[in-house]
């Protein structure tokens, strides 16, 4: 059984405890490299140390643009235990996508790689010439060639002094409860990326409670698809792993076929991801031929999920747990489904509140609707933010003065407690697993010479679940497929419209707001027709 988030004053001092108590235990597994806890803790003490040496004091910025890996693990590990706080940011964004948050971030060290998928990330950075960084000083390549002005792994882990070995030791024992832990970046309506500023109790209360959900133990061997720049990758992943004694064993980039090869090689217990990667593993025509008996929790999450895959999921793999979740960067997992919910409920509800979290449907006055109405979802817990990295009016906005979170998602409460995602106030969407928000994607096309207007509305995909269509006004004249192949220069590819329509003008509402509900239709029109 895990212990009480508030067992620890701060990650660091979790880190410290549980690698002591579990030295002798795997803790990483990538490829043919393994790393016992005691090893990890060292690698990550000595991470630290090279973040002294290079003048990181307490709550300095320090960001990680990579892939899952072993480098990942202990530079985040490393980043706590030198008292700074950490911003992960997205492997899929573009070089100005990324500067933008180091900017605003006010980072001074980042971590990251040259030879991810044949991209360099450190060329990324400087092929964005209109941010200016004035904070950040050092870029740390973890993989790949480290050419001026970045510095190699092992160049900079040897910066690291006997001083700032104990100056760590020293600031590991200062981290308060609710000192910063990490700022995990998400957009919203305005399009305009806002940090999310969570403390080390609000960080360590979303690993406890994962494990408890989960029942995440020590020996465990957890398959982390799930990308560490995520608050599922990085809390229900990393923090949770260490905390409870479980081996982590990292994929950079999800394929089935591999995937399954290494459940069989490592007897994978633990297999959370988006209900994509489920579908892909049953499609899989090795599935049949791999011992997958090893499997015991899967966990998943999603407006809408379908029925037969999570009856599939339990007539055809072995797991004997399947939950599904409500889980938002602003507040961690605030509620779940039961290990004995049946598979209608796992697909078409979220659950119940977790432990420690209530949840409220409101109007638009925050007055609570009738029971079986639907209305605005509020949450309050011990895994809600603190708020938005400089920006009080917004933080305002949404979080009230006795702690509740307007998450500005819509549901209904079943007859049996459980709840129904309906819809959004806000207009995201979700690309597979990952959260796209059309302001943002809208702003960024209007970067592109030729639009004068965008509007992105979401349609549905069989693979992906949802996918942008873009409706463009252009000063010139200008074909959907080069705005598309502009829009994969420019932005992640999870953001990039699959389809693009150009128009003479957006239609309008009678307030002079642009029709997005008849934009959807036309979307879905077009797409059925």
């Amino acid at each position: 059984m895990v212990e009480n988030q508030d067992s620890w004053p701060s990650i660091a001092a979790m880190v410290h405890d549980r690698a002591t108590a579990n030295a002798d235990e795997v803790a990483i597994v990538e490829d043919e490299r393994a790393l016992t806890y005691a090893e990890l803790l060292e690698s990550a003490r000595r991470f630290a140390g090279a973040l002294v040496a290079d003048g990181v004091g307490p709550r300095d910025r320090v960001a990680v643009w990579a892939p899952n890996g072993t480098e990942w693990i202990v530079s985040v590990l490393g980043i706590h235990l030198a008292g700074a706080t950490l911003i992960p940011v997205n492997t899929r964004f573009k070089g100005f996508e990324a500067s933008d948050l180091l900017q605003r971030g006010r980072v001074s060290v980042l971590v990251t790689v040259t030879d991810f998928l044949g991209t360099d990330y450190v060329d990324l950075l400087q092929s964005s010439e209109s941010v200016e960084l004035p904070d950040l000083r050092t870029i740390v390549v973890a993989r790949g060639p480290a050419t001026a002005p970045g510095v190699g792994w092992t160049d900079f882990l040897a910066r690291a002094t006997t001083a700032d070995l104990d100056e760590v030791d020293r600031r590991r024992d200062a981290v308060q409860p609710d000192d910063p832990a990490d700022i995990l970046f998400t957009s919203g309506t305005t399009g305009v990326p806002k940090g999310v500023v969570s403390g080390q109790r609000q960080s360590l209360a979303v690993a406890s409670d994962w494990a408890r959900m989960t029942g995440l133990r020590r020996g465990d061997r957890y398959l982390m698809v799930n990308p560490y720049f995520h608050m599922f990758g990085l809390k229900a992943g990393i923090l949770v792993s260490v905390m409870t004694g479980a081996r982590m064993l990292p994929m950079p980039v999800f394929d089935a076929g591999r995937a399954l090869a290494l459940v069989e090689q490592h007897a994978v217990t633990v297999f959370p991801g988006p209900p994509t990667l489920y579908q892909s593993v049953l499609d899989h025509p090795d599935r049949d031929h791999v011992d997958l008996s090893s499997l015991r929790v899967a966990v998943t999450g999603a407006a809408d999920i379908p029925v037969e895959l999570i009856r599939r999921i339990y007539a055809e793999l072995p797991f004997d747990v399947v939950v599904s979740g409500y889980g938002l960067t602003e507040a961690g997992t605030a509620a779940s489904t039961a290990h004995d919910d049946s598979p209608e409920t796992i697909a078409t509800t979220v659950g119940r509140a977790r432990p420690g979290f209530e949840i409220r449907l409101v109007d638009s006055f925050d007055v609570p609707v009738p029971a079986g109405a639907v209305g605005q979802i509020l949450v309050r817990g011990p895994s809600v933010m603190s708020g938005y990295l400089d920006e009080p009016a917004t933080t305002e906005s949404v979080l009230t003065d006795d702690g509740w979170l307007r998450t500005g998602d819509l549901g209904t409460h079943l007859p049996d407690g459980t709840l129904r995602i309906v819809g959004r106030t806000k207009e995201m969407f979700l690309v597979g697993g990952f959260n796209a928000y059309p302001a943002e994607i809208e702003q960024i096309l209007m970067r592109h010479p030729a639009i004068s207007a965008a509007a992105v509305v979401a349609v549905p995909d069989e693979r992906l679940g949802e996918v942008g269509t873009a409706f463009v006004v252009a000063r010139e004249p200008l074909d959907a497929a080069s705005v598309i192949a502009w829009a994969r220069e420019h932005m992640a590819n999870y953001k990039v419209p699959r389809f693009v329509t150009v128009l003479d003008d957006l239609p309008l509402t009678a307030t002079g707001k642009v029709h997005k509900s008849a934009l959807h239709q036309r979307a879905i029109t077009e797409r059925t027709s």
